[in-house]
């Protein structure tokens, strides 16, 4: 994920907000917006900020829940975090992402968020996708040879793009999402086409995914085993089981 996923929050108790502000300011990926504490402030809040995630109490003071998606023709992902289990179906009928019960622990909050992560992730590689087919030179979408630039087609702009300044590639169907300083490009080429191409200025960490050797900050082990890239940006990117041993080996960590 590059661009922070933009957030608000909706409850009407201070130290529920609290808590759901201290986990969110945890994690680079999102970008907390602001917070509501009725149901009027909520509804407001969406309408004008515009967020891609929304996590909302049932009950509020001025309209519950329910009334603040009501009717959107835009909404944003919902994570509905209450106390109170009995409206948990009425929340999966409005396609919520999930639903968290209070009190939920870390474990909990982090993987309803992480469910709202892959869906916003999915909806923006559509929304890129539908944008260049919409452009008579998407056909023209091309790589330059030179393997120290990206040429990317956008509607009538024609992007160079220097590899030194990618921090990371991300396979997307068809297409690949090059992140470059907060920002997503679509370049209809696959993924092992941009690998080979590239060079060992670029790892493969993952079956979906190659980071600039020069933008690795560091490793993370996880308790679990896991092994995890840190980018300079904060951005972590996984590596996966098979390809642990190389990535160690390719940048000298014994």
């Amino acid at each position: 994920m590059s661009e922070p996923i933009r957030t608000v929050i909706a409850d009407d108790e201070p130290l529920a907000r609290r808590q759901l502000r201290t986990l969110l300011e945890r994690d680079p990926q999102i970008a907390l917006l602001g917070e509501a504490g009725s149901g009027a402030e909520a509804r407001r809040a969406v309408r004008e900020l515009n967020p891609e995630l929304l996590l909302l109490d049932v009950r509020m003071p001025q309209g519950d829940g329910f009334s603040v998606i009501e009717d959107l023709e835009n909404p944003p992902y919902v994570i509905f975090a209450t106390a109170h289990s009995e409206h948990a179906v009425h929340a999966f009928d409005v396609a919520a992402v999930d639903y968290l019960l209070k009190p939920f622990d870390d474990e909990r909050f982090e993987r309803a968020v992480q469910r709202a992560k892959d869906a916003i992730r999915a909806k923006r590689i559509m929304q890129l996708a539908q944008e260049i087919a919409t452009h008579e030179s998407v056909q023209a979408t091309s790589v330059s040879p030179d393997p120290q630039r990206i040429t990317v087609h956008e509607g009538r702009r024609i992007i160079m793009l220097n590899t030194a300044d990618v921090d990371w590639i991300e396979a997307a169907d068809y297409y690949a999402q090059v992140h470059v300083h907060g920002h997503t490009h679509l370049v209809r080429e696959p993924l092992q086409n941009l690998e080979a191409r590239l060079g060992k200025t670029f790892m493969r960490v993952h079956r979906r995914a190659l980071v600039n050797v020069a933008r690795i900050q560091r490793l993370d082990r996880l308790e679990d085993g896991e092994l995890v890239v840190v980018l300079n940006n904060g951005t972590r990117v996984p590596v996966s089981r098979s390809r642990r041993a190389s990535v160690l080996r390719d940048l000298g960590v014994r």
